[in-house]
């Protein structure tokens, strides 16, 4: 039976809204915070455009997440978890910088 149609105790249905309401919170700021750092990329992929830098470091990227490793770590988050999350965004940045590229 779904949440809809169950008789739900208030303080259940209460604390889950108020739960939700938080994560609803934390994913509204991920999303400003990625739009922010996809901002920053974006002047670094220009720059590097126009000094005909290549758009992968990879040197910059092992550091990078050998760092969010450890901040994962330390945030009792699976460091696997904020790897496969950092690489996707790297990823995203390449592109970025690739298309930027190509543009000039």
């Amino acid at each position: 039976m779904s949440e809809s149609h169950a008789e739900v105790d208030p303080y259940a249905k209460a604390e889950l809204e108020r739960l939700r309401g938080s994560i609803d919170n934390i994913d509204a700021a991920i999303v400003h915070m990625l739009a922010e750092r996809f901002k920053c990329t974006q002047q670094v992929g220009r720059l590097k455009a126009e000094y005909r830098l290549p758009p992968a470091d990879p040197g910059r990227e092992r550091e990078q997440i050998e760092r969010l490793r450890e901040l994962a770590s330390a945030a009792r988050l699976d460091p696997a978890f904020a790897e496969k999350f950092l690489n996707f965004i790297i990823a995203e940045v390449i592109r970025h910088h690739e298309q930027i590229a190509a543009e000039d």
